[in-house]
């Protein structure tokens, strides 16, 4: 009897036990899914592109970048997924960079790029379980690593010296410091100009002789800075290769890239794009080798016209336009496996969604949805379904899977998912505001956890930057609004005039007129916004980075003390100083009408020019920029930050001294984000 009650009590006491335990870890677990998302969980994500389809059709490899903190830097690895998503490899598993990598058509091997042995070279391993060997030991490294069809050859790219530099000219000079230019441009992006070009270069894929393709040539490809593998392709038979380059003497003022093809066997290169003055770009045969789709702008010296899907007959080297029924850029395309059609991603009213289009121009929408699909889209072999990118303003990039028949969809991928179930979600709204004219402005809103109408809360005006870069469902590792709504703050975001997505006319309307109805429409939506019950007049800031930058400085001078604080990342200052310091002059030329010392313009640089209004100034700013951008050079923060202290204003200057136009490294970015919430908080969190 007494053995009986023992076990009763002992059972009950454990009873006991495991419901206080399953309570605690219920506790614990609903306190983890109420915790505000934080810049830390944001920089602290797994991003994840660039995937491809096997030739057999059951695997899909992609790189996922892991954030290393204690070394400020992204460690990229190369995965392979199951098509069904049943089983997910990892091919690399050290602490040293894999990746661009490309299957052998046979599928039975991956080449790819790895630093594991110091600089970026190319390593081969049979797939999925082999042992990677390294095959080159090239110099100045490799980027962009392509597997011809045939599987004969290895295309890369690799700097190659051409030039002269100036200790070979005075060797007897060897402590000297100094560049020599005779031209311009002088400085990209981010770098100097020096002796080397970036080439192309083939190698049979067992070894051999490497060729340099474009050799001699002072010119680049891909295109620097954005360009990638993108804008190489083999034909299907691997008897030539389509590249892009700007093979022009006017570099500094001309957006005129061309579609080159280079024949394996004569060696000789052919423009198949002369007489087209914008950019073209991206060339991409046809898998039965009959055209090379590529996208291109028909305007010169204007980065933002209308990107238009191309149609080249390699036949009769006919060209036509296949997107002239879509008013909407053009930014990804593959074709599909017969080659009847293609699909695309395009801009679409605040997101960008995937297309079908028939070689007649006829086109189907595919995906739906306030997200972003692509940025990163491949296609079964069969043709039956496409793997993409997808995303939005609080869903990192995950992989996802559509069958094109039934429009089915399955999520390939869950790198960030799990994680994110200990986040307080926040609302996502897309609204439309009326103009000073009348005409519609779209506008996305995010409000904070939990957002209660009957409360009060500070609001925050994004001004996008571009000046043309649509307000999209991306997840931004830099204007982050799921972070920033976490914080307390709504966000008001609008696809102001001079943005994509919304006809190439919209798209237009902020060339020449910076500072007219762009900014008219970003004070429309702010004012509607603040009558809003819920946001607190007394608390708004506005915050932009480069030509949103240009926007905070205009605002800082035209607000009427609607704003209580200002956040400029890298913005125009200085329309004067900018044209004389900036890399790329066809952008101002293009933007501003032409050079501020001709007539004609004076005026328009007087009326614009955020400097100008620097007498109105009478609000707290934080300026940031980074010392090694040269597009907008960190003068025009330095020169706006002057002005804020010579007022006596409340102002923070932070100078970045290894970032450029995007502060790309993780430890900067966490201390830029700290100092961001805690201006913007000073002001407006009372």
């Amino acid at each position: 009897m007494m053995k009986k009650m023992f076990y009763a009590i002992a059972f009950f006491v454990s009873l006991l036990f495991f419901i206080s335990c399953a309570e605690k870890s219920k506790d614990e677990t609903k306190i983890e899914e109420i915790r505000e998302f934080t810049q830390m969980d944001l920089l602290n994500c797994i991003r994840i592109s660039s995937p491809q389809v096997s030739p057999d059709g059951n695997w899909v490899i992609f790189q996922q970048s892991i954030p290393i903190f204690e070394e400020n830097r992204l460690n990229s690895e190369i995965m392979a997924i199951s098509i069904n998503g049943a089983k997910l490899l990892n091919l690399s598993n050290h602490s040293k960079s894999d990746h661009t990598p490309a299957f052998s058509p046979d599928g039975k091997k991956l080449a790819f790029i790895s630093n594991r042995n110091g600089s970026h070279q190319i390593y081969i391993m049979d797939f999925p379980n082999g042992k990677p060997r390294k095959i080159t030991n090239i110099p100045n490294g490799t980027a962009n690593l392509i597997w011809s069809p045939d599987g004969q050859y290895l295309l890369w790219t690799s700097d190659v010296k051409i030039d002269q530099s100036p200790l070979e000219k005075y060797p007897e000079l060897k402590k000297a410091k100094v560049r020599i230019y005779k031209e311009l441009p002088v400085r990209h992006w981010d770098e100097w100009n020096d002796e080397y070009y970036q080439h192309i270069f083939i190698m049979p894929a067992n070894g051999g002789e490497v060729v340099d393709i474009m050799e001699n040539e002072r010119f680049e490809a891909p295109m620097k800075p954005w360009g990638g593998r993108e804008q190489i392709d083999f034909s299907p038979d691997a008897s030539e290769i389509a590249y892009t380059a700007k093979k022009v003497p006017d570099y500094a003022l001309s957006t005129n890239s061309d579609i080159y093809i280079y024949n394996i066997k004569t060696k000789e290169t052919k423009n198949i794009t002369e007489g087209m003055l914008g950019y073209d770009m991206d060339p991409l045969y046809s898998p039965d080798g009959k055209w090379i789709a590529f996208r291109s702008q028909e305007r010169a010296g204007f980065e933002s016209d209308r990107i238009r899907l191309m149609l080249y007959n390699r036949q009769n080297r006919k060209i036509s336009e296949l997107s002239k029924d879509l008013d909407q850029w053009v930014e990804e395309m593959i074709w599909a496996p017969d080659s009847k059609s293609l699909y695309i991603t395009i801009t679409d009213s605040g997101t960008y969604q995937i297309y079908n289009i028939d070689l007649n121009g006829k086109y189907e929408k595919i995906t739906n949805g306030l997200y972003n699909f692509g940025r990163g889209i491949t296609i079964t072999p069969d043709g039956k379904e496409l793997i993409y990118c997808k995303q939005n303003m609080k869903t990192p990039v995950e992989l996802y899977k559509i069958n094109l028949k039934n429009k089915q969809e399955i999520a390939l991928t869950n790198a960030n998912t799990k994680n994110f179930e200990k986040f307080k979600d926040v609302q996502i709204e897309e609204r439309w505001f009326t103009a000073i004219d009348g005409k519609k402005i779209h506008s996305w809103i995010i409000y904070p956890p939990s957002f209660d109408k009957n409360k009060k809360y500070p609001m925050l005006t994004f001004c996008q930057g571009g000046p043309q870069n649509m307000v999209s469902q991306v997840f931004h590792y830099r204007w982050n609004f799921y972070t920033m709504a976490s914080h307390g703050y709504i966000i008001v975001a609008p696809n102001r005039r001079g943005l994509p997505g919304f006809g190439q006319e919209w798209n237009d309307a902020i060339s020449r007129d910076w500072g007219g109805k762009a900014m008219q429409d970003i004070l429309s939506v702010t004012d509607a916004m603040a009558n809003e019950p819920y946001v607190d007049k007394e608390r708004l800031g506005a915050i932009g980075a480069s030509a949103g930058g240009y926007a905070v400085f205009w605002l800082a001078g035209n607000h009427n003390k609607r704003f209580k604080a200002f956040v400029a990342h890298t913005g125009v200052y200085n329309l004067v100083s900018m044209y004389g310091s900036t890399e790329e002059l066809w952008f101002t030329n293009w933007e501003n009408g032409g050079p501020y010392w001709e007539t004609q313009y004076a005026e328009y640089y007087k009326k614009h020019s955020p400097h100008e209004y620097a007498k109105n100034w009478d609000t707290p700013i934080m300026i940031s920029t980074g010392e090694l951008d040269f597009r907008v050079p960190y003068t025009q923060s330095l020169e706006a930050f002057t002005v804020a202290q010579l007022k006596k204003l409340p102002s923070k200057f932070i100078i970045f001294p290894t970032q450029g136009h995007l502060i790309l490294s993780l430890q900067e970015a966490v201390l830029w984000y700290n100092e961001f919430f805690e201006f913007l908080d000073q002001y407006l969190m009372k």
